[in-house]
């Protein structure tokens, strides 16, 4: 697997992903395509935007989230990684993320419905 323009820690934990996921590069079909949107004379003159298909499982990722084709290479590479854990079945970071949230939300709101009550009882 190559190196992209990232940290090396980053390299090394998607290089583990892959192949914890056994996601192969070999597996991956990768095209370089001219990107939309922000970005100006440059992204209108150079292919920095990135598609990948995952051969095996038919996933596609298109990204051109930055100007830099090796960071969009290393962003799609990232969303392969979390739509095939998501299948899976394994929790990704955001799963995580979003579960903590819901619980504080619970917490804050059964704490809400608990001083209101006492309030309505001392009222009384």
């Amino acid at each position: 697997m190559s190196t992209f323009a990232v940290s090396e820690e980053k390299n090394k934990w998607l290089k583990e992903k892959m192949e914890s996921l056994n996601i192969r590069e070999e597996d991956i079909l990768e095209k370089f395509i001219r990107s939309s949107g922000k970005g100006g004379q440059k992204v209108n003159k150079t292919s920095t935007c990135v598609y990948i298909k995952h051969i095996p499982t038919g996933i596609e990722v298109k990204c051109m989230k930055d100007r830099s084709q090796s960071i969009n290479r290393f962003l799609a590479r990232r969303e392969l990684v979390e739509r095939i854990e998501r299948l899976s079945g394994k929790l990704t970071n955001e799963d995580i993320k979003r579960l903590k949230t819901k619980k504080q939300k619970q917490k804050r709101q059964k704490r809400a419905v608990l001083k209101y009550k006492t309030a309505i009882k001392s009222k009384t």
